[in-house]
């Protein structure tokens, strides 16, 4: 029964540059509007599985399927086809800086669909509205704070109207106040447009506020040591490592915290 089928299915997945294995047997699963944190230490390999998911880096092993259909074994057509029902929000937000917010908004709907400039610009202003940037088409992201870049960036992840987000350290960089401010519109746009999410964060509030379920990635043994909601881990992992990642306690206070 194809609706009993994950969203996105990950097996066995080997990740390597070369010879260097940087995580090996990884093996999940995400639902369909899940919101799905991908944690771990710094150069865990965080960014490089999402690398792999959104179809920038091959496994050196293993498998990944969107909805049943194996990625990396479809065609380059099949592949696109795929992705196009995917929308991306980079650590920086990535704007064209030379283009005003409006035009990078509407640079895919150009891009992948036939709609007409007039329908284009008008839903350019309903993605500017959805993340509380009405009036803000013609700014160029220069123009704007770094909160309101990532908002015009998720307003441009949105733009093709796709089943899945992929968030790369969405609140990087953001102070508290704006941090909390994307968290709570990341789960309005969940609950309003029925996206799944997949995120990359090492921020405790955000991955409390926000995920349903998560993987965990080791640095020392190269492989993931748990799935599972990060709340519930927080507090009945068996695993010292998670427990610890999640309270913050990982290193004693003369050598500092372990991000």
């Amino acid at each position: 029964m194809t609706s009993a089928l994950p969203l996105i299915d990950v097996q066995d997945l080997t990740m390597a540059y070369g010879d260097f294995i940087l995580q090996q047997n990884l093996t999940f699963s995400i639902a369909k509007g899940t919101i799905f944190a991908i944690m771990g230490e710094s150069g865990c390999g965080k960014s490089t599985l999402l690398k792999h998911m959104i179809g920038l880096k091959r496994p050196a092993i293993g498998t990944i399927h969107y909805y049943g259909k194996d990625f990396w074994k479809s065609s380059p057509q099949e592949q696109i086809q795929l992705l196009q029902k995917a929308g991306i929000l980079y650590q920086s937000g990535a704007l064209w800086s030379s283009m005003t917010v409006g035009d990078n908004i509407a640079l895919p709907l150009q891009q992948f669909t036939d709609l007409s400039p007039k329908i284009i610009t008008e839903l350019v202003a309903l993605k500017l509205a959805l993340v509380g940037l009405k009036g803000f088409a013609d700014y160029f992201p220069s123009e704007i704070s770094g909160g309101m870049r990532k908002r015009a960036g998720l307003a441009r992840a949105m733009a093709l109207d796709p089943d899945i987000l992929f968030f790369d350290e969405p609140s990087a960089g953001l102070d508290p106040i704006s941090s909390k401010s994307l968290d709570d519109l990341i789960l309005q746009l969940r609950d309003s447009l029925g996206a799944t999410i997949v995120m990359v964060t090492h921020e405790l509030p955000s991955i409390f506020a926000l995920a349903d379920d998560s993987v965990f990635l080791d640095t020392e043994t190269r492989t993931m040591l748990t799935t599972g909601n990060p709340k519930i881990l927080a507090k009945e992992s068996d695993i010292t490592k998670v427990r610890q990642f999640l309270s913050r306690n990982a290193l004693s206070p003369e050598k500092g915290l372990q991000h």
